[in-house]
C-alpha cells in the first residue's frame, strides 16, 4: 500500500523466520529487504534497473544476494509508436512519479527519444496518489500525446487519468499492458505475468543451490503491443488495421 513502514515490518519478519527466498516486486520492496539481510537469496520483479536502485554491482554479476527480472521497457520503441500513431504530434507530456527511482530513469529516457524524433518534451510529477489528477490536468493542455513509464503510483491510478485524458482527447501511451488496460490507450511493452513466471524459474535454480550473487539479471523474452478499445473509442480514433487484433475493451 506504498507504506515504506509496511515494507520494513515485512522485511524484519521474513529475515527472522529465516526464509529461504525473498520475491521483492518492485523497487522500494527489494531494497527494503536487502537492506535487511545479505545472506538471505533476494529475487526482485517489476524493477527497472537494479545499479541505480544500489542492489546490485553489475547487471552481468550481480556481487550481491540479489539477482531477478527486469522490466526495462522499449522506451524508445514506446516513443515512436506515438509518432507512427499520432504522427501530427508536436508535444509529449511525460508523467512520473518523482521518488521513484526507475521511473525517474525512464523519464529521462523519454526525453531524450522525444527530442531525438523532432517533438518538443514536457513533464508533469507527483509524489503521491493524491496528486495525480491535479497533474494530469495540468499536462493535458500543454502536449498532444502524453507518455506514462512504468511507474507504482501511476499504474494504481489509471482510471483517474483515463478520465481526465479521454475528456481531453489526448492519447496515452502506457509503459506496460496493466496500463494500458485500466486507462492508456496502448503500449509495446512486457507483459508482467511472463516476466513473473520467469522469475520463478530462476527461484527453481536459486533454491537448487545456484549462486544467485553470480546470476545476470534477466530481461523479459518478448514484448507484447496492447491496446484499449474503449479508450480509442473515447478519443475518436480508430485503431490502425494492423494493430486490431491486439485491442480489447478496457477492464
Amino acid at each position: 500500500q506504498a507504506d515504506a513502514s509496511n515494507l520494513a515490518t515485512i522485511s524484519d519478519r521474513f529475515v527472522a523466520n529465516n526464509v529461504d527466498l525473498v520475491l521483492a516486486i518492485a523497487t522500494p520492496a527489494a531494497q527494503s529487504i536487502a537492506g535487511k539481510t545479505t545472506e538471505i537469496p533476494i529475487l526482485g520483479t517489476a524493477i527497472t534497473d537494479y545499479v541505480v536502485a544500489r542492489l546490485i554491482d553489475s547487471n552481468e554479476k550481480p556481487g550481491t544476494n540479489v539477482s531477478g527480472t527486469t522490466d526495462m521497457n522499449p522506451v524508445a520503441d514506446q516513443i515512436k509508436l506515438i509518432q507512427e500513431l499520432f504522427p501530427d504530434t508536436k508535444t509529449v507530456g511525460v508523467m512520473y512519479t518523482s521518488s521513484e527511482d526507475n521511473s525517474v530513469l525512464q523519464a529521462g529516457m523519454a526525453k531524450e527519444a522525444i527530442e531525438a524524433l523532432g517533438m518538443n518534451y514536457v513533464e508533469a510529477t507527483v509524489t503521491s496518489s493524491n496528486d495525480v489528477q491535479q497533474a494530469t490536468q495540468s499536462i493535458v493542455d500543454s502536449c498532444d500525446a502524453i507518455y506514462i513509464p512504468t511507474d507504482n503510483v501511476f499504474a494504481s491510478s489509471m482510471p483517474v487519468v483515463y478520465e481526465v485524458a479521454t475528456a481531453a482527447k489526448k492519447p496515452i501511451i502506457g509503459g506496460e499492458a496493466g496500463m494500458v488496460k485500466s486507462g492508456a490507450l496502448a503500449t509495446l511493452g512486457i507483459n508482467y505475468y511472463d516476466l513473473g513466471y520467469q522469475t520463478g524459474l530462476m527461484a527453481i535454480r536459486v533454491l537448487n543451490g545456484e549462486d544467485i550473487s553470480a546470476m545476470p539479471i534477466e530481461t523479459a523474452a518478448k514484448m507484447d503491443y496492447t491496446f484499449n478499445s474503449t479508450y480509442a473509442e473515447a478519443i475518436g480514433y480508430t485503431i490502425p488495421e494492423a494493430y486490431a487484433p491486439f485491442a480489447e475493451p478496457m477492464a
